[in-house]
């Protein structure tokens, strides 16, 4: 690739996205509503005895394509920081556990553990039709 008239080459910035697949159990249902409110607005999600999905979780960091490693961070290392959360616990107590939360969550423990300012995006996929993305905003 040829560099134009002696500039330096663009910074350029690459996308990675690291999978990781859990199950999980789950019932909707919010403490602010009421036994009947939360039928209405939850249906059968809202049965007491839960219901499950096999959850896949899309990490994807954003950053400097480093001109030496030629990486945006290493893989290994995203890897590693994905497998040591825990996404299959009790993740809401307070909060309706709804893919939406969830994604937050996994945002808000995922940021602490990498780098500053690489944590781009969680994409949840609770079902082949049903996706939530987050983006910290």
């Amino acid at each position: 690739m040829a560099e134009s008239s002696g500039n330096p080459p663009a910074e350029r910035i690459g996308y990675i996205t690291r999978v990781q697949s859990f199950s999980a159990c789950h019932r909707l249902h919010s403490l602010r509503l009421s036994d009947e409110e939360n039928k209405e607005v939850y249906g059968k999600c809202n049965n007491p005895y839960g219901h499950g999905h096999n959850y896949k979780v899309e990490v994807t960091v954003r950053g400097k394509i480093d001109p030496v490693t030629g990486m945006v961070m290493n893989l290994t290392d995203l890897k590693r920081s994905i497998e040591i959360r825990t996404f299959h616990q009790t993740f809401l107590l307070s909060l309706p556990s709804t893919t939406e939360n969830l994604a937050v969550y996994i945002w808000d423990n995922m940021a602490k553990a990498l780098p500053a300012s690489l944590l781009y995006e969680i994409r949840i996929h609770e079902t082949d039709k049903n996706i939530v993305v987050y983006r910290g905003e």
